[in-house]
């Protein structure tokens, strides 16, 4: 198990000299920040920018109408995937559409 180890790093290694060296290039994903949390405010604006129901803006991000009424509400806050397509829509508000 220790040469196998051994033998890892030292082909990490001679692929980084090589990289530095400009004999080796590497693939380099760039991976976006996480949207940042939106308040309240933030996302009843994106909604009447849209200028359309709670029922419609729920229908579009795939969420109940409940949920939207609680965002708004401050009572809860969107997560991972919502808060991403909130982050598009505010960005480009049309965008909801566009893909639906």
């Amino acid at each position: 198990m220790k040469k196998e180890l051994f033998d890892d790093l030292m082909q990490s290694l001679n692929e980084a000299a090589e990289h530095a060296q400009g004999k080796r290039k590497l693939r380099t994903t760039i991976v976006p920040f996480p949207p940042k949390e939106m308040s309240k405010n933030e996302i009843a604006k994106i909604r009447k920018t849209l200028n359309c129901s709670q029922g419609i803006f729920a229908s579009a991000l795939n969420v109940s109408v409940r949920t939207v009424q609680a965002w708004e509400q401050g009572q809860r806050k969107p997560d991972g995937a919502s808060l991403k397509l909130l982050d598009i829509a505010k960005r480009d508000p049309q965008v909801l559409f566009k893909l639906a």
